[in-house]
């Protein structure tokens, strides 16, 4: 077992929380005395629940609040296990799991998580969303975009959009479009301070202060985005009334047209400081510090208006890719299809008019076409399934050739020559390409192991 942290917090933090809690301040210190909890939520895109408890050779307990969620064992490590790298799971904090399951998005809606990286809180809403409807994942910072990107691309997501915009600039683009919109804000991290002990070592009080103004400024964008009669679920992972209670009071106080939803309680969430909103302490529950707050936004006719995307695409430009699906592929993948630079992207149903935003995947990557000749992308391999491919090599978790194959290196396959979906346990990994007895292996190079 890990080493207890010694949190060395901050004494000014330690005033304000002594007298936020009262007679629960002790027990409040005494929890970051104990271990974290560590958590990870079933890809209900890939395998159902069940499926996974039979499958996963870890020690599992379920998660009261995540039908998808469990606590597991750090010492188990599931994060280098092949099955991380097939999609199966994310890793994700158990309280981090309570925004998700409270906007419960549903099949066929219009979604998006306004501040999106690394992406825990987005698979959430998409396995909810079981591949349909719009999700839209924005993160204003580029290099976090990549990574939730990444993670996008891991769980298999085909209806995904990933954007690196302002919130200013997605309100005026898509004006009252939303059903449900997620801001999970930045802020000051202080329910993170057992996890991230870098989190308590960059606190200050002017630092929450400037959070709260960030959050108020986001939230302002977000109203925009919600569509009459739609939900907006605020959270952070901070104590502070002032990035909490004072952020929602303020927000409520100049959008007459927002009001607070009931929120679901499950056992150990307590009332906010502001009626109908939650908090989650530590010392109450299996997880970190969190703090939501759910709106409801009056139905009123809307005024938003987005223009679909238009079919610019020639047949004769993605023969290279009807001819792969025509040799490796069962069925094709119906849909739209557009170019960014050589790389050949499915788009989601009704996907909006994408000119002039900074888009980093405008759908599912299918693959590139250069000089006539297709190859397919790794995160058109996580989203298939071996009935979908007429080519298929599959190894046992445990297997040496898994773990050569995630290293990068290549694996010797009797067979007809081609494309190849490598899988594990029947879940797929990635492509290889075999010549005579030789699978090239096509697992990107950034996500090999190097042991």
């Amino acid at each position: 077992m890990l080493m207890k942290f010694n949190p060395g917090l901050p004494a000014e933090f330690l005033r304000r929380m002594e007298a936020l809690l009262g007679q629960e301040y002790p027990e409040f210190i005494a929890s970051y005395e104990q271990e974290r909890y560590y958590g990870l939520r079933v890809n209900t895109l890939k395998v159902s629940v069940p499926q996974f408890q039979k499958l996963a050779p870890f020690r599992l307990e379920s998660v009261p609040w995540a039908p998808e969620g469990f606590y597991f064992r750090p010492e188990d490590e599931p994060g280098k296990h092949p099955y991380h790298a097939a999609g199966l799971y994310y890793i994700q904090e158990p309280s981090a799991m309570v925004a998700g399951s409270i906007l419960d998005p549903q099949p066929g809606e219009c979604i998006l998580d306004l501040a999106a990286a690394p992406g825990g809180k987005t698979t959430h809403l998409a396995t909810k969303m079981q591949g349909t409807g719009l999700l839209v994942a924005n993160e204003i910072n580029r290099t976090r975009a990549k990574v939730l990107s990444q993670n996008v691309e891991r769980l298999g997501l085909r209806n995904c959009l990933v954007l690196n915009e302002t919130p200013e600039r997605l309100a005026q683009r898509f004006p009252e479009y939303f059903q449900r919109v997620l801001v999970d804000a930045p802020c000051s991290g202080e329910g993170m301070f057992r996890k991230d002990p870098a989190a308590c070592a960059e606190w200050s009080q002017e630092h929450v202060l400037g959070c709260a103004t960030r959050q108020t400024n986001i939230l302002e964008s977000a109203a925009y985005l919600v569509a009459p009669g739609g939900l907006l679920l605020y959270s952070t992972c901070t104590f502070a009334p002032q990035e909490n209670e004072e952020v929602v009071a303020r927000f409520l106080a100049t959008h007459k047209n927002f009001q607070l939803e009931k929120i679901p309680y499950s056992p150990g969430f307590v009332p906010g400081r502001l009626p109908q909103t939650v908090r989650l302490w530590p010392h109450r529950i299996k997880g970190e510090g969190h703090f939501i707050a759910l709106f409801r936004k009056a139905a009123q006719p809307s005024n938003g208006q987005m223009r679909p995307i238009q079919q610019r695409i020639d047949q004769r430009e993605i023969q290279p890719y009807l001819d792969f699906v025509s040799s490796y592929l069962t069925r094709p993948l119906c849909g739209e299809y557009a170019f960014f630079g050589p790389n050949l992207y499915l788009l989601p149903p009704e996907c909006p008019d994408l000119a002039g935003l900074q888009v980093l995947r405008p759908g599912l990557q299918l693959g590139s076409i250069r000089k006539g000749h297709f190859v397919p992308a790794h995160a058109l391999a996580l989203t298939l399934t071996p009935d979908i491919v007429h080519n298929t090599v599959n190894y046992e978790a445990e297997s040496t050739e898994v773990l050569t194959y995630l290293r990068g290196e290549t694996l010797s396959v009797q067979g007809k020559p081609g494309w190849y979906l490598v899988t594990v346990d029947g879940l797929s990994l990635g492509w290889g390409k075999l010549t005579g007895t030789t699978l090239k292996n096509h697992y990107p190079k950034g996500l090999r192991r190097i042991s």
